[in-house]
């Protein structure tokens, strides 16, 4: 395979930057045209009997379609027909402007609210928020459904037609209005565009009882990641660490060769990072080159949101190098990608291979799973709060966006007595606790201040890595091990 093509484990990574029929068969009638039942046709045509049926199909449409229609919407239509019929969320055609834009997203930044998306049951869902975008400060998940946008449903629109009208420059907002799992009602997300940076690896240093421990995040695998990781790496490095966290968590993959390039910078030599397959079961395995392994220990950090490129890495740490990897199940996108040009400015994204763990194990659908699962508190993973048309929430009603804020107000610190959703008494004096602590008029309802007050406070805690579990359990694991 050559490093040199373009290949893609991104599920579909247009980062949300600025970014059917009606047949009657000829003659038309006034009666409605029937099949007989009894002339099924079930042989298979021959290359050139279809080529002739879709003529026959495309001139039909044109001639006698109810509206005009150009010649180049049928054909790029029938190209996205061929690839919706492949049931792969990863596999999808890109026109000129498309395309453009998902250059420009793996570029240095974008405009956007940053988060990558799929098709999937043919439902726009989020594969991963990227760390600190405006849609992660929103509240968006991994395997959110956008069932509306701006109040008008997307039902039949493409991934790409939906990426285009979340799309847009930063400062402006975009409503949208999710579907997720474990939530009865749909419930609605506002996210102010912005300027997303692609600033794909971050250091970070830990000193505990004398020792030092580095961090290195990787948000994504972009074109440059492998080159910043090595350079920062080498820092941490020439401080003298005495162990390396690696956090993938929401990062939703990129380039083959960056995560192949990290591989061979921590991961033993003579050992796979990761295997190729093609369509005839055919394999090949990418191998570290790594002269010594690392003098100190090494952990990685995963959640639901690591894809891709991300599964790779975890699943080379815990496979190839025998390291410990900490969180939750990746994503499980086990295919890879290639952009193919079609000459016009107009491209594929092109399921060609499906990667293998280290040990040669097919991830797609299933993740790949810590050495040490840890779950994050459960508010970390509550629906953003808001008040809606209803207007305050208040005692004796019932709700999800009440069992919302129960989630919060327990992980703030103030105890709501249940979290079914019911606004009982306990819950309104964990309210009124609540907005006496923030100077609020303490009226024991949830209004529209109050409820973005509760929101707040959530993201900064959220955001403070005292309450990060996984983290914590991690940096733990690893103080442990280079004490060993």
């Amino acid at each position: 395979m050559n490093k040199k093509q373009v290949l893609m484990i991104i599920a579909a990574v247009f980062v949300l930057g600025v970014f059917g029929f009606y047949f009657q068969s000829s003659p038309p009638s006034v009666k409605t045209d029937s099949t007989v039942a009894d002339e099924k046709v079930e042989e298979t045509l021959s290359s050139k009997e279809l080529s002739a049926k879709f003529e026959k199909a495309l001139s039909i449409i044109q001639e006698q379609y109810v509206e005009e229609v150009s010649e180049q919407e049928l054909y790029e239509g029938a190209i996205e027909g061929m690839l919706r019929t492949l049931d792969d969320p990863y596999s999808v055609y890109m026109d000129q402007e498309t395309a453009t834009q998902f250059v420009e997203s793996l570029g240095s930044h974008f405009e956007g609210i940053g988060a990558e998306v799929s098709m999937t049951n043919g439902k726009v869902t989020i594969v991963a928020p990227f760390r600190d975008s405006p849609a992660e400060k929103a509240g968006l998940q991994p395997n959110d459904k956008i069932i509306e946008i701006d109040g008008e449903s997307i039902d039949g629109l493409s991934l790409y037609e939906a990426v285009l009208q979340i799309r847009g420059e930063k400062g402006t907002t975009v409503r949208l209005t999710v579907e997720r799992a474990g939530v009865n009602e749909l419930f609605e997300i506002p996210v102010e565009r912005g300027l997303i940076p692609i600033e794909t690896v971050r250091k970070d240093v830990i000193e505990r009882d004398g020792q030092t421990y580095g961090l290195l995040e990787i948000t994504s695998f972009s074109e440059d990641t492998a080159d910043r990781f090595q350079e920062k790496l080498m820092e941490l490095e020439e401080q003298g660490i005495d162990g390396l966290l690696i956090d993938v968590r929401g990062n939703p993959g990129g380039y083959l060769n960056a995560v192949e390039d990290i591989g061979k910078l921590i991961i033993p030599g003579g050992t796979p990072i990761v295997q190729i397959e093609n369509r005839e079961g055919e394999k090949i395995r990418y191998m570290s080159n790594l002269n010594e392994t690392k003098p100190y220990p090494i952990i990685g950090i995963t959640d639901g949101a690591s894809a891709s490129a991300s599964e790779i890495l975890a699943a080379a740490l815990i496979e190839g190098g025998g390291y410990d990897v900490v969180g939750e199940k990746t994503f499980g996108k086990g295919t890879v990608q290639q952009t193919i040009k079609l000459g016009d400015g107009s491209e594929l994204k092109l399921s060609l291979f499906k990667w293998l763990t280290s040990g040669g194990n097919d991830i797609n659908g299933e993740g790949v799973k810590p050495t040490v699962e840890v779950r994050q508190p459960d508010y970390f993973y509550s629906a953003p709060l808001s008040v809606g048309d209803v207007g305050a929430l208040r005692e004796d009603m019932m709700s999800e966006q009440i069992k919302n804020a129960q989630l919060m107000l327990k992980g703030l610190g103030f105890e709501p007595g249940r979290d079914d959703g019911y606004y009982s008494e306990q819950t309104k004096q964990a309210v009124t606790a609540f907005q006496r602590d923030q100077d609020l008029d303490p009226t024991g309802e949830i209004d529209e201040e109050t409820a973005a007050l509760i929101q707040q406070e959530v993201v900064e805690q959220v955001r403070d890595r005292e309450n990060d579990n996984q983290f914590q359990t991690a940096l733990e694991l690893l103080i442990k091990q280079a004490n060993e």
